[in-house]
């Protein structure tokens, strides 16, 4: 029988009774929330046992952690300046489970949390919520004229709904690029994988093709991790600096 591609990733409940019921919805733990646990257990003990000791001579896990530190803060830096700093933590923290979600999800028998439409429409949605919450904060009222690009009054009627509308698409495009690249690299490393199944001894060629594609899979998902943190470094500094940086 054919591998169906997709089936890897069907959200599934693990328990037959559901942990809660709210407003006549059973709400069940599924194997997307199991795996998200695992993201969030795989990063805290990574970022905590690699640092725990002082060392003179740090270890290869040490290196990867402080590294990972360094790389966040100099985005960050070199995108928002040193008053994007202060949002340290909440952007490494996206970095860090994108990164990882989307590297379990290359491990076999596991599940992708990232290939989730609904997952990723989460973290965009907080990303913008954040954005929106921050440029209030600071700027008060004069945050909306985010919305309002210097051109001539005449142009404004034209320029302001599309700006408002390109604001409003954020949220749909940081989690559909996201989601859209992690459901076609595993269905296509799926695919592959059924070639060498129906194949035998002749599916030598789709193996290396597998080999390859699951080479650029790991390429991609740290780039995806990436794209999806330096829009939140962009975004966030539209909030606190308006047009001034622009």
């Amino acid at each position: 029988m054919a591998m169906n591609p997709m089936e890897q990733f069907e959200v599934k409940p693990l328990f037959q009774h559901p942990l809660l019921n709210i407003a006549g919805h059973d709400i069940y733990f599924t194997n997307q929330a199991l795996f998200m646990c695992v993201v969030v257990a795989a990063i805290s003990l990574f970022l905590t046992l690699t640092v725990s000791k002082n060392r003179l001579v740090p270890t290869r896990g040490q290196s990867m952690a402080e590294l990972s530190y360094e790389f966040v803060a100099n985005m960050i830096n070199s995108t928002m300046g040193e008053d994007g700093l202060a949002f340290f933590p909440f952007i490494f923290t996206l970095f860090m489970f994108v990164l990882f979600s989307n590297l379990l999800g290359l491990v076999p028998w596991t599940f992708t949390v990232t290939s989730q439409i609904a997952i990723t429409f989460a973290l965009a949605s907080i990303v913008i919520l954040t954005m929106i919450v921050t440029g209030f904060m600071k700027h008060g009222l004069r945050f909306l004229t985010l919305f309002v690009p210097k051109a001539p009054w005449y142009l404004l009627l034209l320029l302001v709904p599309i700006e408002v509308i390109s604001f409003l698409t954020r949220p749909i495009s940081l989690s559909v690029r996201l989601f859209a690249n992690m459901l076609a690299g595993h269905t296509l490393l799926a695919v592959f994988a059924s070639f060498v199944i129906l194949l035998g001894l002749a599916g030598i060629v789709p193996l290396l093709m597998i080999v390859a594609i699951f080479a650029l899979e790991m390429l991609v998902a740290f780039l995806q991790a990436y794209v999806f943190a330096i829009l939140t470094c962009i975004y966030l500094n539209e909030a606190l600096h308006l047009h001034d940086h622009h």
